[in-house]
């Protein structure tokens, strides 16, 4: 897969900057908006909030597509070079880092905005820590980069993408600002929400398919079980789920978690083997093709879905 998008990429910049912008020209030719690109849906979602009529954003990874392994098309490689912003998190799509490293431009890596865990991975549950805790559990120094999952970092990358954009288009700052207020209102409300939801429950452990809610763990007082670790779409080895059904069990997890865009296979392994059920909970990376919902619905499905799940009163 990545020997794949390497050589795509390098057999396709320079031909793609080079016809690609000389035919789209400067980002703002649609009328007097400014265009973003976005890696992905938690972004996309940031930049369309913010900027509002007056600004024109794509996501480079489809609905219903699973974002780690996005492939770049040389015309999507030519809408990035001639953006007047990309929005990306670094370590998150490597075909993403790497065009935005070759292509120029401007560009906000939004990884480097707020503080990142330590990656965690299936090993981790066996120590009963909580994610990001302990350096010692990262030998490697890689970094959960699931901020969107904690709506109070999710609100400074906000904040920060409203400051860029207003710098790039001048007569529209206060607008850019006050949209980004009103994005900030609506998360610490939603924070507010997963707090009062989750202060109280029979169980604080949640056993998941892949490592992608250490954010929300950390945030919410909750210990996140990964079966796998930060890749959704890496099999268990035989070990990782010997431990995960052993851990599962000795917690008294009556929910195994999958998530969307990947096979709920793993899990029900899991919930088979200690009699529990299974239910989705949302990392958000992308939305579904026939999804109606956006960020706020799914956080408030997640948090509806861990509250059955932990009996939270």
């Amino acid at each position: 897969m990545r020997t794949r998008w390497r050589a795509a990429i390098a057999g396709s910049v320079a031909a793609a900057v080079v016809g690609g912008v000389a035919a789209c020209g400067s980002g703002d030719q649609a009328g007097d908006q400014l265009t973003v690109v976005a890696g992905f849906y938690p972004l996309q979602f940031v930049a369309e909030r913010i900027g509002g009529d007056h600004v024109r954003v794509t996501s480079l990874t489809q609905p219903g597509a699973e974002p780690h392994d996005l492939e770049l098309s040389p015309r999507q490689i030519a809408e990035l070079s001639a953006a007047d912003l990309v929005l990306y998190l670094q370590g998150f799509q490597p075909a993403v880092d790497e065009a935005v490293g070759q292509a120029g431009g401007r560009a906000l890596d939004v990884a480097t905005l707020v503080p990142l865990l330590a990656a965690e991975d299936a090993h981790d549950h066996e120590t009963g820590d909580a994610p990001g805790t302990d350096d010692d559990h990262d030998p490697t120094g890689v970094r959960d980069p699931h901020i969107w999952l904690d709506p109070t970092r999710l609100a400074t990358v906000a904040d920060t993408v409203a400051a860029t954009l207003a710098e790039l288009d001048p007569d529209e700052a206060t607008g850019y600002q006050d949209r980004a207020a009103a994005l900030r209102a609506d998360l610490a409300a939603l924070d507010r929400e997963y707090a009062d939801g989750l202060r109280t429950c029979a169980r604080r452990e949640i056993v998941v398919s892949h490592a992608a809610f250490g954010y929300l763990a950390d945030r919410y007082d909750l210990r996140q079980i990964p079966i796998t670790g930060l890749s959704p779409d890496t099999e268990p080895t035989p070990g990782e789920l010997a431990a995960a059904v052993e851990t599962a069990s000795a917690v008294g997890a009556t929910t195994i978690f999958f998530e969307t865009l990947v096979s709920p296979d793993v899990a029900r392994s899991v919930a088979d083997a200690i009699g529990a059920d299974t239910a989705v909970l949302d990392p958000l990376e992308g939305l579904g093709p026939d999804a109606t919902g956006d960020y706020f619905s799914v956080m408030r499905d997640n948090l509806a879905t861990l509250r059955s799940a932990l009996g939270c009163s």
